[in-house]
């Protein structure tokens, strides 16, 4: 499991360093994230230590958010007097990004159809 970690938090590392290195407008761990699909794309699967690593990590995911939630209270004041702006920006935001998923979707299974020999219409 620890060639498996050390896997994941190297592709993390290497989308920080591309970030930085290229000025990229993307947060380093999803370029890191990226990379690793990249290669377990071309590989053609995931191993299952990196499968098992993966789990792990995502059974550890709310204790990311503790630090988030630290910061929402000691910022409360703030949040407070900007509240409504604040609550049409996640409206907005929201609704756009259920937009964007249900025209990729759309998308994805018109190409899908096409592909298969379907009728793209």
């Amino acid at each position: 499991m620890l060639e498996a970690l050390t896997l994941i938090f190297f592709c993390q590392l290497l989308g920080e360093s591309l970030v930085r290195l290229l000025s990229l407008p993307l947060p380093g761990p999803v370029a890191g994230m990226l990379i690793l699909f990249l290669g377990l794309a071309v590989r053609g699967g995931i191993p299952s230590e990196v499968e098992r690593a993966g789990a792990t990590l995502l059974g550890h995911l709310p204790l990311l958010f503790v630090p988030a939630g630290v910061g929402v209270m000691a910022h409360w004041d703030l949040l407070r007097d900007n509240w409504p702006a604040l609550t049409v920006a996640l409206l907005l935001g929201t609704l756009i990004t259920l937009v964007v998923t249900a025209l990729t979707m759309s998308g994805t299974q018109w190409l899908l159809r096409r592909l298969r020999g379907g009728d793209p219409s």
